[in-house]
């Protein structure tokens, strides 16, 4: 069975997948990492492809950037291709300066402006979090690895472009949000409503409060060592 999104067969996808959203980096990751890669699904450019990582299967499939982008691929992964661990590798900005450009932030939580945890559960206000399995498991393996990483709360925005700049997010620091990206939220809330395994590892690229950013050498280098650990975390869910 395919979707208007994705052409995969039924059984293209393994059980665990990588989400970027960047199609190219998908690309990337299945090119620099999966062995026997394959491509699984084309649609929009919105690459997804299967592989094995040390030897167990594993998938990447971009999802595009925002929620709503995410939402319609994570929906379709979990319901009809029957995907039950789902990672999401991004980057994003920082919004605490003890966290350093090129840290791995694991998002242990996911606070939004997005209508996604709105209109949909009565008077309650729903709050998206991780799988602690997942979560122990990344920070187990950062740790292991040396890797600075932070585990907190993170905001998944709708807005990049604040028509008032920082003060759009001057409150969140001082309520432990040390970082910024688009898309966490969505992903937990659906992996809660449908009952499988997520978690957000983000690179920091960018600090909104002290204007540090990495540059294009770093950036790889370090997305190179949050793609491993993700790997690492996906195929020994």
């Amino acid at each position: 069975m395919t979707t208007p999104h994705n052409h995969a067969k039924p059984g293209d996808y393994a059980e665990a997948v990588l989400l970027p959203g960047d199609p190219l980096r998908a690309k990337w990751i299945a090119e620099n990492f999966l062995t026997d890669a394959r491509l699984v699904n084309s649609v929009r450019n919105c690459l997804g492809y299967t592989g094995t990582w040390k030897g167990k299967p594993v998938s990447v499939q971009a999802t595009g950037m925002g929620q709503p982008s995410l939402s319609i691929y994570v929906h379709e992964l979990i319901n009809v291709y029957g995907l039950k661990t789902l990672i999401r590798v991004g980057t994003c900005g920082g919004l605490n300066t003890k966290v350093k450009v090129r840290d791995v932030v694991l998002a242990q939580a996911a606070s939004t402006d997005s209508a996604i945890v709105r209109d949909r559960f009565g008077p309650y206000n729903f709050a998206p979090i991780a799988d602690f399995g997942l979560l122990r498991s990344a920070a187990d393996k950062a740790d292991a690895r040396g890797l600075r990483f932070h585990a907190g709360n993170m905001l998944s925005s709708d807005i990049f472009y604040h028509a008032d700049g920082f003060a759009g997010y001057d409150k969140l620091p001082a309520h432990g949000i040390i970082g910024v990206e688009m898309e966490a939220a969505a992903l937990y809330t659906l992996a809660a409503r449908f009952e499988v395994k997520a978690l957000t590892i983000c690179t920091m690229t960018d600090c909104l409060i002290t204007k540090d950013e990495i540059d294009a050498e770093a950036r790889q280098t370090s997305l190179r060592d949050m793609v491993e650990l993700a790997l690492d975390v996906a195929v020994e869910a």
